[in-house]
């Protein structure tokens, strides 16, 4: 196998659990319409966008019986979600690796299925961008995961091959792709998605303090 050159990241859920207080605005949501949101239906968004498989909108509409007010609703979910991303920090081993990385010579990018407004935003205010030798986001690719276009896109900014790639990703649309694009990937659950069966995936760890990037290129 040929060794580790290259490392991407995904961003929510990754480096910053935002997919946490997102879930956490579309439970209060449905609670305030009389409805659950399960962690596991909404799951199924975890990595990737709405779409026709699954939309939490077009769920609440069909269980209230009508169309709501989305509009509106979206304003105040957005408020809400920005509330509470004041609170959200980096998460636990993301700075060590890529301090790791940078003392070992291996590139870093970011691909994310989120739109370069706010990955970017992001990175910048954790002042992370040091760290990282390109953002790839959806506006690069026009397509999200578990498309690998993202991955190979992130590999070839680098100059690698994607058998040179490992990937740091934390639910299955991410896996899904990075096995699509034939790049090895560490899975870090969190806590929308680590319900799921990460076949596939070169190891599942608890967070990114349990790696050690030195044991893995050797």
């Amino acid at each position: 196998m040929p060794p580790i050159r290259a490392l991407i990241f995904d961003f929510d859920g990754l480096i910053v659990d935002t997919e946490s207080v997102g879930y956490q605005t579309w439970k209060e949501l449905y609670e305030q319409h009389g409805h659950a949101l399960a962690v596991e239906t909404y799951a199924q968004a975890i990595g990737t966008e709405f779409n026709d498989l699954y939309d939490p909108r077009r769920d609440l509409d069909a269980l209230v019986g009508e169309s709501l007010p989305w509009a509106e609703l979206e304003v105040a979910r957005i408020e809400r979600e920005r509330e509470l991303r004041t609170t959200l920090r980096t998460l636990p081993g993301v700075i060590d690796r890529l301090t790791e990385a940078r003392e070992l010579g291996i590139t870093c990018a970011v691909a994310s299925s989120s739109p370069l407004s706010w990955v970017g935003t992001w990175i910048e205010q954790l002042e992370l961008g040091d760290h990282f030798h390109h953002l790839t986001t959806v506006d690069d690719t026009g397509k999200v995961k578990p498309d690998p276009s993202l991955f190979l896109h992130a590999a070839a900014r680098m100059g690698v091959l994607p058998q040179e790639v490992l990937v740091f990703e934390d639910s299955l649309n991410g896996l899904r792709a990075a096995v699509s694009a034939e790049m090895r990937c560490i899975v870090v659950p969190g806590p929308m998605t680590q319900h799921l069966d990460f076949e596939g995936a070169l190891q599942r760890v608890g967070s990114l303090a349990d790696v050690s990037l030195q044991h893995l290129i050797q």
